[in-house]
């Protein structure tokens, strides 16, 4: 066998070379024109509430959210066009860490005062790991998903929902066809990264029966970390959070669409990472990048050097900041510090 043979790219490179075709097109094709008034309300008072990079993969580009001053809305302006969002949330799920069995269980453990439902909706369920924890706990339920991306044929295909629905529930063709069907719907921090939350939010309760009920939690974009950690927080994570919306605009479309708010718990959904995600994020902005498809060029030898001595010297810091999130958690979960809510409605019957 001849030894001159070529051996084939390492993946990475093969990656790479698909990323820098994209980026030879410019990034400009990735923004949306940007909007002079509020998606929410319409409102043109808007003031500029952050400019962050690509926090979470640091890929190319900067990201700016505004706020308007009308009605506390938060949103990516401007916003990802959908080749912009392909290209950064491609990759993403190296990134993530899906909500822990406790987190959901707790969620549905929130909803067992309520009759049993026969059907139960995930919006934007992924691979499926609210269901899959959700059946311990209601074997009799049959539950269904919907997500943007393919990942929820997966979790058909693993028996984590029945029916899988790749698309946005808002889409006229799928809501056709889920429209009254489901005991109960669940959104669980899916709004912030649609392009259209109002409309997937009238969506959820047009999918419910009337007399079923609604499970939303989103982030709590009045959380006092918001102010302290700036582009650093988790709820501010650019480019993947696109729109934060305030309690009080959730209550005002589910009040203005025949439903009866049954609860609002700004404390149990707190989730306790936000010192220490900020810590992470800001101390790996500031070392040498690693070696990801979407860079130019792999890190020099030097680099790759600098970021290995260096990595471990972080250590100690955010072990300290996990360490804080959790000892502070049971007092500031009941504070304004806390980074989530949650709220259940009921579609009442129409008269």
């Amino acid at each position: 066998m001849s030894s001159s043979a070529p051996l084939a790219p390492p993946p990475i490179d093969l990656r790479r070379a698909k990323y820098l075709a994209e980026l030879t097109q410019g990034t400009e094709r990735f923004h949306a024109p940007r909007r002079d008034n509020c998606p929410w309300c319409g409102g043109q008072r808007l003031r500029t509430r952050l400019t962050a990079p690509d926090v979470i993969q640091r890929k190319p580009g900067t990201f700016t959210l505004d706020e308007c001053e009308d009605c506390a809305h938060v949103f990516q302006n401007p916003g990802l066009t959908p080749q912009g969002t392909a290209f950064y949330h491609r990759d993403r799920e190296l990134y993530e860490r899906p909500p822990s069995r406790r987190r959901n269980r707790e969620r549905v453990r929130a909803m067992l005062h309520l009759p049993e439902p026969e059907s139960w909706l995930d919006v934007g369920t992924g691979d499926g790991d609210f269901p899959a924890t959700a059946q311990e706990l209601l074997p009799y339920t049959s539950f269904d998903g919907t997500d943007p991306t393919p990942r929820v044929l997966g979790a058909r295909a693993s028996e984590r929902v029945e029916e899988a629905y790749v698309g946005r529930l808002s889409s006229p063709g799928l809501l056709a066809h889920l429209r009254s069907r489901y005991d109960v719907v669940s959104v669980f921090h899916h709004l912030e990264q649609s392009p259209s939350p109002r409309e997937d939010l009238r969506a959820a309760i047009a999918a419910l029966r009337p007399g079923g009920h609604l499970i939303l939690e989103l982030t709590n974009p009045h959380s006092t970390f918001a102010a302290l950690l700036g582009k650093w927080w988790p709820g501010h994570a650019q480019p993947r959070q696109a729109h934060l919306i305030p309690l009080h605009n959730v209550h005002q479309v589910l009040e203005s669409h025949n439903c009866t708010i049954l609860t609002t718990d700004e404390a149990t959904p707190h989730t306790p990472t936000d010192l220490a995600t900020a810590a992470t994020r800001a101390l790996t902005q500031a070392l040498p990048a690693p070696d990801t498809p979407w860079r130019v060029t792999p890190p020099t030898v030097l680099q790759h050097t600098m970021r290995a001595a260096l990595t471990p010297v972080t250590v100690p810091v955010r072990l300290t900041a996990a360490a804080l999130d959790h000892t502070l958690a049971p007092l500031l979960r009941r504070t304004g510090f806390s980074n989530a809510y949650r709220v259940i409605a009921r579609k009442n019957p129409v008269p």
